[in-house]
């Protein structure tokens, strides 16, 4: 497949680093010579110096044999335009963009993004798909990290095994047998520097970062397996009323009526908007990392505090003030990635990157057929796959104890019609099951190969 991806960004740079080590034929556009000229020394792709809405610089990108473009520069308009140049100079068949600006996004103005008008098939708004993974985590107190798999019946889980843990030293081999009923599957342990691939008799140490896949309806059971038993937070504390902040209060508003929130805004001209725009919401004026804001907002009441501002520092020092006056839980937005290895380390209980969030999300566009999603786990330890099996694979129709799978790969969960399958070495993978896998970066490749995905299925 001959992808084109405009702007070369830290969204770019990382959907090119999928695309190309998956054989793609893959060409960044960006207006910065010096980005073009490290992503072409790194990556396995082309680099194109311009601005990716003139028709030359796209033609020059290869437009007229692209199967697909993606536009993340930083600019919406750019985005758009790109879109609309590659549709009707080129005939690129399918266009991607970025889009921030939530005044393109009113319901009134659905109408914009036809084939009639601005020729878009995907608009990706990051600040509505961040404000969602927020608040799909909140469901989920005790782990830094959930996403919802195979259409939301299966839970990806990330968590911390600390001292009350009941499972800790304990092989993994014997979760099956303490707990026959539950449908769950540990797929990747961090262990400070170390990232394992477990085995059955691979043990959890205290400590240990552990990712799971399991029946989303066996979720609550699976937390308590690990020791954490947190209520769903009740009281909330939202720092930043930009448009994620403004998307999550309106997500919990429409759906957790029980939820008492509240939002702190430094700039009073947006706070009087927000608090005109949400009903059940208390909106307070002032500064997060003021302790008097804090204790008006109630900080030593509340269960969780979400960190949501445009300033990583503040989102950091906001969560860590909160947690010492008695908030239980903290939840930061990061943009730079030389924070993540910190996070830990400072007490903060969960990071949402919205760099990797975007990247998911097109990456569920981008794919076709088989391939149904992709999601990074543990700051580029690996990648949990959701895949169709078809007739041809060389998994079907043998027990996977015969199955030769690829190194760092590990089967976490077979979809079957609504039955969720915790894999074991005489399960039988059959044509058209859902499989959930992790697999280290490396072998990303070797899985999609192994699931035969063809330039057809795209």
């Amino acid at each position: 497949m001959k992808v084109i991806i405009c702007g070369a960004g830290q969204v770019g740079f990382n959907i090119a680093r999928y695309l190309s080590r998956e054989e793609n034929d893959v060409t960044l556009i960006d207006s910065e010579p010096r980005l073009i000229e490290q992503i072409s020394d790194t990556l396995d792709v082309q680099g194109v110096v311009g601005y990716a809405s003139h028709p030359d610089v796209l033609e020059q990108a290869g437009a007229r044999d692209a199967d697909l473009l993606i536009a993340v520069t930083h600019y919406d308009e750019v985005n758009m335009v790109a879109c609309q140049v590659a549709h009707a100079l080129f005939e690129v068949p399918r266009r991607i963009a970025r889009v921030r600006a939530q005044n393109y996004l009113q319901r009134g103005y659905s109408e914009l993004f036809n084939r009639q008008n601005m020729a878009i098939d995907e608009i990706i708004s990051p600040e509505i798909e961040v404000a969602r993974a927020i608040a799909h985590r909140l469901e989920i107190p005790g782990a830094f990290d959930a996403i919802p798999l195979s259409d939301g019946r299966i839970t990806l889980v990330g968590l911390r095994c600390d001292e009350n843990c009941p499972v800790v030293d304990t092989p993994l081999r014997q979760l099956t047998g303490l707990f026959p009923d539950l449908a769950l599957s540990v797929v990747a342990i961090r262990r400070g520097e170390r990232r394992i691939v477990p085995t059955g008799e691979d043990r959890m140490l205290v400590g240990d970062e552990v990712y799971f896949v399991v029946d989303s309806r066996h979720v609550k059971r699976a937390l308590s397996a690990f020791g954490h038993d947190e209520p769903e937070a009740r009281r909330l504390i939202i720092v930043g009323g930009g448009n994620i902040g403004m998307f999550l209060a309106e997500s919990l508003e429409r759906d957790s009526p029980g939820m008492q929130v509240k939002l702190i805004e430094i700039n009073r001209q947006r706070a009087e908007q927000v608090a005109q725009s949400l009903s059940r919401t208390m909106v307070i004026h002032g500064d997060a990392l003021d302790l008097e804001i804090l204790s008006e907002a109630n900080v030593k009441s509340t269960e969780t505090i979400v960190a949501v501002s445009n300033d990583d520092e503040v989102n950091i020092l906001a969560s860590l003030l909160a947690e010492r006056h008695g908030c239980k839980r903290s939840i930061a937005l990061i943009n730079k990635p030389v924070y993540g290895s910190l996070i830990g380390q400072l007490g903060i209980d969960a990071v949402v990157s919205p760099r990797a969030i975007t990247v998911s999300t097109i990456l569920q566009h981008v794919r076709r057929g088989r391939i149904r999603s992709v999601h990074s786990v543990g700051d580029g330890f690996g990648e949990i796959i959701e895949v169709d099996a078809l007739p041809t694979s060389a998994l079907v129709g043998r027990p996977l104890r015969e199955a030769k799978l690829p190194p760092g790969v590990l089967i976490g969960a077979v979809l079957r019609g609504d039955s969720v399958i915790v894999p074991r070495g005489d399960t039988v993978i059959k044509p058209e099951d859902r499989v959930v896998m992790f697999a280290i970066a490396e072998s990303v490749p070797r899985v999609e190969k192994m699931f035969s995905v063809r330039l057809e299925f795209f």
